[in-house]
């Protein structure tokens, strides 16, 4: 398994939350990243979730 980051902000920067996602592959981590941001009303925020290698996996301004 390896570790994905989520993150979500407000617009004026302020960190909403900082979540560690663990997944098998990209597919899984993005799955499982936008189902979080579904459950918590947060597809409007701006939100990215990251590989271990620094690849934006998802994306959202």
């Amino acid at each position: 398994m390896k570790t994905y980051k989520l993150t979500a902000y407000e617009a004026d920067g302020t960190v909403l939350f900082d979540e560690s996602i663990e997944a098998a592959n990209d597919s899984e981590a993005k799955q499982k990243g936008e189902q979080f941001i579904a459950e918590n009303n947060l597809e409007e925020r701006t939100h990215r979730l990251a590989s271990p290698t620094g690849k934006l996996i998802l994306f959202h301004s």
